[in-house]
């Protein structure tokens, strides 16, 4: 495309990608979280946003929506059924994501810090937690290594404009709900009494032991909320990209873990921060270099070599104990 044809293709290339960046943003909180408590990295937080959209698609299924919608009814278009609907999906993917969490918590790092691991231990304990999860889903689940595809069970509508760009439903619930997401989060570890504890956490352990602070338990609440994160983040994927893969985590997961390295790992406007330029240059290197996506992951990519070559804590690389959120 030429530069004439991205100018053209602009505001669109910004929806979509603001769009994209809000569900990195949400996962890539789980990561930054994890690290900013521990210096460690979860890698099996891409597949606790897997587990949340298949959890999310397996209630569409519950409630026969796509047997309404093949038998000639009529995508739910607005009023209460559509919100109820809305609500129980991303109730149910926030469960799965937030117990999934906690279970990785539990099973993969907790044995292996009261026996004071070696860090390199812990990497490769989450990394065999991330393909047993995925492989598992793989062989055992709903659809198995397809794709598991599910009819749009609203209506995409026409909301407005945007400097000529057509904004949809879709995208106004995705940007939203993930900003109401983001702001609750920022809330929630600087004003409530568990936040402060994670802050301490983050920045002396031992010294927020001797304090009293209840060091475990801020651990496990740390990957509850990181869980938490992610089913929102799956929840609101589905409504801009109504599919899943058993591997869809892994896309998925590495672009988040980007836009907290972006951002700059530890901190919780970095993750937010890295996530929405991430999904903005993914965008715009699509429509200035090509369609194919690839063109905009390489462009993503090189962005990320390029900000750390000048600062390699990332853009807002101040740690999350000493961060004000």
């Amino acid at each position: 495309m030429t530069f004439a044809g991205f100018l053209s293709r602009f505001w669109p290339s910004t929806i979509t990608g603001l769009v994209l960046g809000a569900v990195y943003a949400l996962v890539a909180l789980g990561y930054t979280l994890v690290y900013g408590v521990l210096r460690l990295i979860n890698f099996a937080n891409s597949e606790v946003f897997m587990l949340s959209a298949f959890g999310s698609f397996l209630t569409i299924e519950v409630l026969n929506i796509p047997q309404r919608l093949a038998s000639g009814g009529d995508p739910i278009k607005t009023g209460w059924e559509l919100v109820g609907v809305l609500a129980l999906c991303l109730l149910v993917s926030v469960l799965i994501g937030g117990l999934s969490a906690v279970l990785v918590e539990r099973i993969a790092y907790r044995p292996l810090r009261q026996r004071n691991a070696p860090r390199l231990v812990f990497l490769i304990s989450a990394i065999g937690a991330s393909f047993a999860i995925s492989e598992a889903v793989g062989e055992w689940g709903p659809q198995r290594r397809k794709e598991y595809a599910l009819t749009k069970f609203f209506k995409k509508e026409q909301l407005f404009k945007i400097f000529g760009a057509d904004v949809y439903n879709s995208n106004v619930i995705v940007v939203v709900g993930a900003a109401i997401m983001a702001l609750a989060l920022v809330l929630f570890v600087s004003k409530s009494r568990v936040g402060r504890g994670i802050r301490a956490v983050a920045q002396d352990a031992e010294t927020a032991k001797l304090m009293g602070v209840n060091v475990d338990r801020i651990i496990l609440i740390t990957f509850l909320v990181g869980g938490l994160m992610a089913g929102g983040a799956a929840f609101l994927y589905e409504i801009h990209t109504p599919f899943a893969r058993y591997d869809v985590g892994f896309s998925i997961g590495v672009k988040a873990f980007t836009a907290a390295v972006l951002g700059g790992i530890g901190n919780v406007r970095g993750a937010l921060l890295g996530g929405l330029l991430l999904g903005l240059i993914e965008s715009w290197g699509s429509s200035l270099f090509g369609s194919d996506q690839n063109i905009g992951n390489v462009a993503a990519f090189v962005t990320l070599v390029l900000v750390l070559m000048v600062r390699p804590s990332g853009l807002l690389g101040e740690s999350l104990g000493r961060s004000k959120a």
